[in-house]
Parts: structure tokens; C-alpha cells; sequence
């Protein structure tokens, strides 16, 4: 784990912003930006399953899909993932896959993170890539944001 830049904070809030809408087709908010080089939002995303009635409509998945268009190329060698909640073993896998050097999110998922928690996808020295991980910024914002709403689902006041 690297240390915090201080743009990891202000991209969270993009997906922060981007989890938010989520709440509108009720999926979980979960969101996520790839940044480019030079700073430039590339893809952005929020889970999208319930409304696309999708398995893989994962923020993470959106977001990489979209950066992949706009770049004309499956290789975002050159990109940092920045999502709400660690990513699960599939949007692992595809971090991988595209060659996503950096990854920067909110809370620790303990049922199903795939970057130090339950796997360690992102660093699995078995694979042909690594990535740099950068856990838990503004992990009290995307943690709220999901206890929110499961609580919501469950008619509870509070986790």
C-alpha cells in the first residue's frame, strides 16, 4: 500500500457522487471513476445490476468498459480505479486484466473483497500484473452511504 495523494480524496467524492445515483434505479451505491494521467475522468460508473438486470453491472465494471471506449484500447496501463467499496472477485479479475495499475477505494468489503480482505486479487503474485492498492479513503462516507441502505431494505433505523 502506497501512501494517500491527496487527489485520491477528490476523486472518491467523484464516485462518491457517482454511488449516489445508484439510489435512483435502487441498486446498492456503489460507484466508480478511472482517472487517467493527466488527471482526466476517463469512465465513470455505479452498480447498475437492478437496472440493467445485469450480474456484471458492477460500478467497477461500468467505469472500466466506458475508459476502455474512450480510449480505443482494453489496456488502461496508464489509469487509477478509484470505487466506493472493495472490488469483488470479478471486478478484480478485470482490474487485472486491463492492466489497471492503481486502485484507490472507499470501505473493506469482509463478505466478498477481492483487494486484502477475503482475496488478494490485486496482488496475487501468481498473475502477470499487480496492482497498487490504496484502502479506505473516505471509507466512513461509502460505509455510511451502504449501511444506509441496507438498512433502509431491512426497515432498520441503524446498523
Amino acid at each position: 500500500m502506497g501512501p494517500i495523494d491527496p487527489q485520491h480524496h477528490r476523486w472518491m467524492g467523484l464516485a462518491l457522487d457517482q454511488a449516489r445515483l445508484a439510489l435512483d434505479t435502487l441498486d446498492v451505491p456503489i460507484g466508480a471513476v478511472v482517472i487517467g494521467p493527466d488527471g482526466e475522468v476517463l469512465g465513470s460508473g455505479r452498480n447498475e445490476r437492478e437496472a440493467l438486470h445485469d450480474p456484471t453491472g458492477h460500478a467497477e465494471m461500468v467505469a472500466i468498459r466506458e475508459a476502455a471506449r474512450k480510449l480505443g484500447t482494453w489496456r488502461l496501463d496508464h489509469c487509477t480505479l478509484v470505487v466506493t467499496l472493495e472490488p469483488c472477485a470479478m471486478c478484480a479479475g478485470a482490474i487485472v486484466l486491463a492492466r489497471i495499475p492503481q486502485v484507490v477505494f472507499g470501505a473493506w468489503d469482509e463478505k466478498a473483497g477481492a483487494a486484502g480482505s477475503v482475496f488478494d486479487i490485486l496482488r496475487e503474485r501468481r498473475l502477470n500484473h499487480w496492482v497498487e492498492v490504496y484502502p479506505e479513503v473516505r471509507a466512513d462516507e461509502s460505509a455510511a452511504m451502504l449501511r444506509g441502505f441496507f438498512a433502509g431494505h431491512r426497515g432498520d433505523s441503524a446498523l
